[in-house]
């Protein structure tokens, strides 16, 4: 089976598993289940995010996400409990298209590691 065929099938599953715990079903976008990653890394499940947090919380998940890719390290956390990130190496020029793969690539990644899919 070819990697994107691969890709493709684990991200349809992934994305199917998530809506129907989080959404009743409706289809979530990848800026939702980034956001869902955020929220997972963060560790604070169950409160309510203000706006600016939200895109806090997308920032986390994305660098998370790109850590294994040699884009981001872990650096600590605050007092808090964010966590913060340092930028290894600058993210390359990519296409809406191209960014759009390389975060599902590390969506799927990162599940296959959590063992929530196959």
């Amino acid at each position: 089976m070819s990697r994107d065929i691969q890709l493709k099938e684990r991200w349809e599953q992934l994305v199917k598993l998530l809506s129907d715990q989080f959404s009743q079903g409706e289809d979530l976008d990848l800026d939702a289940i980034i956001y869902l990653i955020g929220v997972q890394e963060l560790g604070k499940i169950h409160r309510e995010f203000k706006k600016d947090e939200k895109l806090n919380l997308m920032h986390i998940a994305i660098c998370r996400l790109l850590e294994p890719y040699g884009f981001y390290e872990f650096d600590y956390f605050d007092q808090d409990g964010w966590p913060h990130y340092i930028v290894k190496e600058e993210l390359p020029a990519l296409k809406a298209g191209e960014q759009s793969v390389l975060m599902k690539e590390a969506i799927v990644t990162y599940f296959l590691e959590k063992e929530l899919i196959d």
